[in-house]
Formats: structure tokens, sequence, C-alpha cells
């Protein structure tokens, strides 16, 4: 049997993640389909969020971050840019593929949520 000696610490890495979903229309004009139209999708998404330190008290202990923080940062980008939107328009890309629009909504993201590592 072997066991770890006190004085040697380790460190925990959480990573917690908070779904979001919105209805939207975009087209690839580059697609050589069905695409390059103008059509739409259920869209989820998931913003990935990961620390190495709980809070450690207060109505948030042994939180990396609540979810609800984490909701309220994605809420406006749902009401003003995502839900019922076409995205190329909304979002200013050119070609909004899932992987384009996830990569601009981390770009939104990054600067309000310590963390986040993912969408």
């Amino acid at each position: 049997m072997t066991s770890k000696p006190e004085s040697e610490s380790f460190l925990e890495t959480w990573i917690i993640g908070k779904e979001f979903r919105f209805e939207a229309a975009h087209q690839l004009p580059n697609h050589d389909g069905k695409c390059a139209r103008l059509h739409g999708h259920s869209w989820r998404g998931v913003v990935y969020v990961t620390g190495n330190k709980l809070i450690n008290s207060g109505v948030k202990q042994g939180m990396i971050m609540d979810y609800g923080d984490i909701s309220k940062y994605i809420k406006p980008l749902l009401e003003n840019y995502l839900d019922h939107y076409h995205l190329n328009e909304s979002t200013g890309l050119a070609n909004p593929t899932s992987e384009a629009i996830a990569k601009w909504i981390y770009e939104q993201l990054e600067p309000q949520i310590p963390g986040l590592v993912a969408v």
C-alpha cells in the first residue's frame, strides 16, 4: 500500500459546462451544397469553465463559478445576436460555420468569464 506524504500537495482541477440553446438562420456562401442557401437550425452550445480553486465561503461555497453567473453573461448574446437572428448579419461573420460561431461566442465571453476554456 502506498500513500501520499502529507507535505506533498496536488493540483485539483474542476470543469463545469453550462448548456444554452437558440434558434437561428445562417448561410454558408462558399458551401457546395444546400448550406449555401439561407436555412435555420436549433442550435445547442456549452460554455466550459475551469478552475483549480473553489470558492471557500458564502452562498457560492464549493463552486468554481455559479451556473447563474454564467447564464447572465450568455443571456445578452442570446437576446441581442443569436436567438432568432440571421447569424451572417448579427455576428458579422461572412461564413458562420458552427466552429466560427463557437469562436465568436468565446471571444465575446472570454473577457467576462474567468476560467473560460471552450465553447
